[in-house]
């Protein structure tokens, strides 16, 4: 009799303890991403795929140039993950203790193309051809990636002296974008991605890949995020198959 009191109250012990941790599971959790703005569409499709599975999670994102991102979190500036267009602005995060390395990975890769309205009256069909251009969209090079892996492809090819006054700065990729859309500037240096997802704009050169630091995006926890289970579930979830094939039907290449 005894035993069988003892082996009622285990298997009621585990049934409590299953029931709590359903109940755990249940919790509203909210998650704030920090990402850089060429992510935008692939996550935000990637957040409907994710929270169909997990109703409870609410996730918020911060979508921007990865500098003044990476400058909010040190700023201290909540955030569960941050998802960068360049690697020396994650991993100063790194030195500076708030990632740990071992939760980080360079996830995706990326090209730089040169992008013209789709009439292009200026008729420019290459790097060489902007000194037709009056005015070049070009993401501010200290906290937009893309502008300084534009910035450094226009100097590698030899053209920066003769363009930088009709350079006009952007707070981010997605600017630039809207600046050749709209017409406003002759051209624009965004990402690949980026021009992918606009019908109004052409692409008319890419930048070789040894003009210009190779275009990496690294993703993380944040160390000090109040939901580590959660951030981590959905930091694995990024790297898996189902994400890899979103992020590459929306041009992005896996990371190196």
């Amino acid at each position: 009799m005894k035993k069988f009191y003892s082996i009622a109250i285990l298997l009621f012990s585990i049934l409590l303890v299953g029931c709590n941790s359903q109940a755990a599971n249940d919790e509203a959790v909210e998650l704030t991403i920090s990402a850089a703005a060429s992510l935008q569409e692939a996550l935000e499709e990637l957040k409907t795929t994710y929270t169909d599975e997990h109703p409870n999670v609410t996730i918020t994102y911060n979508f921007g140039g990865s500098g003044t991102l990476q400058q909010q979190i040190l700023q201290g500036a909540p955030a569960d993950l941050f998802f960068s267009a360049a690697e020396n602005k994650f991993y100063e995060l790194v030195d500076e203790g708030l990632i740990d390395q071992k939760q980080g990975t360079n996830l995706l890769a990326n090209e730089l193309v040169l992008v013209v309205p789709t009439n292009n009256d200026k008729s420019i069909q290459s790097f060489e051809e902007l000194k037709n251009a009056e005015k070049i969209a070009l993401g501010t090079p200290d906290n937009v990636p893309a502008g300084q892996y534009g910035m450094e492809a226009l100097q590698n090819l030899g053209l920066w002296n003769e363009l930088e006054s009709k350079i006009v700065y952007t707070k981010d990729v997605r600017q630039v974008l809207t600046y050749v859309e709209t017409e406003n500037v002759d051209a624009g240096l965004v990402y690949k991605t980026d021009a992918l997802i606009s019908d109004k704009v052409e692409i008319v050169a890419t930048a070789d890949s040894d003009t210009h630091t190779p275009i990496i995006y690294p993703v993380g926890t944040l160390k000090d995020s109040k939901q580590t289970a959660a951030a981590t579930d959905f930091y694995q979830f990024l790297q898996s198959d189902i994400a890899m094939n979103v992020f590459e039907k929306y041009g992005f290449k896996k990371g190196q």
